[in-house]
């Protein structure tokens, strides 16, 4: 008969870049159990609502996370604009739908990395990252800044990109792609690289809807469902589809974010090519007053924002479902049959972001 012992795991460990904590309960190597412990890092974000002029929280909002940072403002912009019944001018739903893909780009790349550092390859961890400095300093020449961008507000952006700025890009990311094909061929082909992926944390398509998991992870179990198809920013008006995998292993998360980077450059080139002229933002007058919920595909999966507005300057609440909360069920699912050594590496297929959880 085998001994159970326990075993913890985290918040501090040289693999994993978040401060997770989990009690592993192993027979031999064997893990059965997984106990999460979360709340290391939080900050009380939400409750500062009510202390904070609705217009200053987007910059409390994006600082819930510096990697989703565009992301979590937009999703609290559009929601106050949704209550307010603001539309924001056409160009501006373009900027914001090109500085997400960004976003989700630079995302996947850090992500990538972590897992070739996790199973320890470290030239492919260095090569993932040399190419993500490309994206900052994209984002950095567009908003001036390289984790926290601040170009988000009730009714628009703060900034414009000229459309020479984003023809330089679109050329940046024609050299990134070709040289993500070669990246690609050693994340998917490598011998070493699936052994470790390959047959390992499997999930399957009903654990998966039954989980409730959001995003890659969910989607390489095989659920094609993606938020940015209902239809916000400029999203409508562009062509593409949730991509997905069926078989619902560590490879398959690999395969689904490598190739929603693909997409991600393909969105950016169709909004480029639409982008209309004209204002980047519309004056806002008055309160907010009302409820909603807004619903935006970050990353990791979907985020889930509630604005609750009572017709004054401040909010009554403001109410954050990130991803990783909806994926830690799931992950929890996969630890359960694998082997100590694979447990960094399965939890960092969820893309895990304690910092966003927490708040």
């Amino acid at each position: 008969m085998s001994k159970r012992s326990i075993v913890p795991f985290g918040p501090q460990h040289p693999v994993l870049p978040e401060p997770i904590h989990l009690d592993l309960v192993l027979e031999d190597e064997k893990v059965v159990e997984a106990i999460p412990s979360i709340g290391f890092v939080h900050r009380g974000l939400e409750k500062l609502v009510e202390k904070k002029d609705f217009n200053e929280y987007v910059y409390v909002a994006e600082r819930i996370c510096g990697i989703c940072s565009f992301m979590h403002g937009m999703g609290y912009c559009e929601a106050v604009e949704n209550i307010m019944e603001v539309e924001i001018p056409p160009r501006a739903k373009y900027l914001r739908t090109i500085w997400c893909e960004m976003s989700r780009i630079h995302s996947h790349l850090l992500w990538l990395g972590l897992l070739a550092d996790a199973f320890g390859f470290e030239s492919l961890f260095m090569e993932t990252w040399r190419m993500r400095e490309k994206v900052l300093d994209m984002f950095e020449y567009s908003t001036g800044g390289r984790v926290i961008f601040s170009v988000n507000k009730i009714g628009g952006q703060r900034k414009d990109m000229d459309n020479d700025m984003i023809r330089e890009f679109l050329g940046v990311f024609a050299d990134m792609e070709r040289s993500l094909k070669e990246l690609v061929k050693t994340f998917l082909n490598n011998s070493a690289v699936n052994s470790r992926l390959r047959d390992v944390g499997f999930l399957t398509k009903q654990q998966a809807f039954d989980l409730g998991t959001v995003g890659p992870f969910m989607r390489s179990s095989g659920i094609s469902r993606d938020t940015r198809k209902l239809g916000y920013a400029a999203y409508p008006n562009l062509e593409f589809e949730p991509i997905t995998s069926e078989v619902g292993d560590c490879y398959a998360r690999t395969d689904v974010r490598i190739r929603e980077i693909f997409q991600s450059i393909d969105i950016i080139r169709q909004a480029a090519a639409k982008i209309p002229n004209g204002e980047v933002a519309v004056p806002v007058k008055g309160f907010p007053e009302g409820e909603y919920f807004m619903r935006v595909e970050q990353p990791r999966g979907e985020a889930i924002y509630y604005i609750k507005a009572n017709g004054t300057k401040f909010l009554d609440r403001m109410r954050v479902r990130t991803p990783t909360f909806a994926n830690l069920p799931g992950m929890l699912e996969t630890l359960k049959g694998c082997q100590l050594a694979d447990v960094p590496i399965l939890i960092l297929t969820i893309d895990p972001c304690i910092s966003c959880t927490e708040r």
